[in-house]
């Protein structure tokens, strides 16, 4: 195999994995992404980008192939890829790898669901597509991380690995679950490549377009898997050829070894880091310790200033603009604003996790208190965050009190990965609390029940039926 190309390597490890399915423990963390995703969905429906996204699809019409959260009837595989990985996305509450800093499930776990049920693929086949998919997404996300500046080289362009790698890794599990040979998924690569994108700029002075990505990432990988499948063709060097993919996203520089090493014995899925709060993660770190500062006693009240340490390169997404941040005028915007992060765990939460979606609103994002708390908060670089991040998102918050006072409370391993891993029963107390914004909590019992058999399911074709919210006409 020395002779291959990096695109011929992925493919084969791909389609080899139809008789050698990933180990166990992979294919075991698979429905816990499924679920996640799921609930995710159920709970983004309501958003206006969400029905803005929906009302197209179902203006759009098409070939009756594949479900929709949120919409009676089915829609194109892609479309209802697209729909879907939209939905996922939508409320930055998606799943994380670290360090490559990308969200894999949200682009993989849509568009494997789309093909499957225009397939009537089994829940295995299922499984082992969205386990090959994220696995792709990751290594591709993982080529290019730069070790010594210890940030991705996707950013540093400007460019939203998520969407990016994310086309890639949802081609190949689209392509594997439509039974798409190896030089098939060579080809769905090709195309995919050339369907790849996203701009960050919406991280950090507004916009919506980002709850996008993982749609357009979703519903490319479906499209170039069907049109692999239909005879179009995609070059064999895709990623590393003089104008390939590497060339375009990272120019030209990029770690090969991170796409295969160890290709197949090593599996990046169980350890891709569920997010515990409904935020940016780079925020997750400082939720904590201001939740920890809260259970000894400390107030908003108490207040005078606060300091949020944090890794110099997330700074610019949850510290800049600053005015910016001190003042967001939506639920979405405190999303992705450090103060308002520290704020809203200093003065309670208590949904979800310790900080669900009830807690970022428009109302609470523009209350007055909330608002002066904030203006009195600094997101700064801090050494010994650098130190260890991308690996974790770390956070050294020091709050000075009116009476004198200086608490420091650090956070140096994030909630949710393997070493402070979210427990089955707090994944269903994340799923339950999305999904029942949506669906009554009998149905989502329901779902979940199925979703924890799904390697079992022959036909994975009637998993999304329940969210459907209609008639299936």
């Amino acid at each position: 195999m020395a002779d291959l190309t990096l695109a011929q390597r992925l493919a084969e490890f791909a389609t080899g994995r139809r008789a050698d399915p990933p180990p166990a423990a992979v294919r075991a963390d698979v429905p816990r992404r499924v679920l996640d995703v799921l609930g995710l969905c159920l709970a983004a429906v309501e958003l206006p980008s969400s029905q803005a996204v929906l009302g197209q699809v179902a203006g759009a019409g098409g070939t009756r192939q594949s479900r929709v959260v949120g919409l009676p009837g089915r829609f194109p595989a892609a479309q209802a890829a697209f729909a879907n990985g939209v939905l996922a996305h939508s409320l930055d509450y998606d799943d994380t790898h670290l360090p490559s800093v990308l969200h894999p499930s949200a682009s993989v776990v849509p568009a494997a669901l789309a093909v499957a049920e225009q397939t009537g693929a089994s829940g295995r086949e299922l499984v082992t597509a969205v386990a090959v998919g994220l696995e792709v997404c990751v290594r591709l996300g993982m080529a290019g991380y730069d070790p010594d500046a210890g940030n991705s080289l996707y950013f540093e362009h400007g460019q939203h690995a998520t969407s990016i790698c994310g086309t890639m890794g949802a081609a190949v599990a689209a392509g594997l679950v439509s039974g798409l040979d190896a030089a098939g998924v060579v080809h769905a690569l090709g195309i995919a490549a050339s369907l790849a994108g996203g701009v960050l700029e919406g991280n950090r002075t507004g916009g919506t377009v980002k709850r996008l990505h993982c749609g357009f990432a979703a519903r490319a990988g479906v499209v170039a898997a069907e049109l692999a499948a239909a005879g179009v063709t995609g070059p064999p060097t895709v990623l590393e050829g003089r104008f390939g993919f590497f060339q375009a996203f990272l120019h030209g520089r990029y770690d090969a070894g991170a796409v295969l090493d160890r290709l197949g014995a090593d599996w990046a899925g169980p350890g891709i880091f569920f997010k515990p709060y409904p935020a940016n993660h780079f925020t997750h770190a400082g939720i904590d310790a201001a939740r920890a500062l809260r259970e000894r006693g400390l107030r908003p009240d108490d207040v005078a200033a606060i300091t949020l340490g944090v890794p110099a390169a997330t700074v610019r997404t949850i510290g800049e603009p600053i005015e910016v941040k001190r003042a967001p005028e939506t639920g979405y915007q405190a999303q992705f604003s450090g103060p308002y992060a520290v704020v809203a765990a200093l003065s309670g939460g208590g949904h979800g996790l310790g900080l669900g979606l009830a807690d970022f609103t428009d109302a609470l994002a523009t209350d007055p208190a909330r608002r002066k708390l904030m203006a009195v908060v600094d997101v700064l670089p801090d050494p010994e965050c650098d130190a260890v991040y991308p690996h974790q998102l770390p956070a050294v918050l020091t709050v000075d009190t009116v009476d004198g006072r200086r608490l420091v409370e650090k956070v140096l391993t994030n909630r949710g990965g393997p070493q402070r891993p979210l427990t089955d029963t707090e994944l269903a107390t994340k799923f339950r609390d999305n999904a029942t914004r949506a669906v009554p909590g009998q149905v989502a019992g329901a779902l979940a029940g199925t979703v924890h058999r799904l390697g079992d399911l022959t036909d994975g074709n009637q998993l999304l039926a329940p969210l459907t919210y209609g008639r299936d006409t």
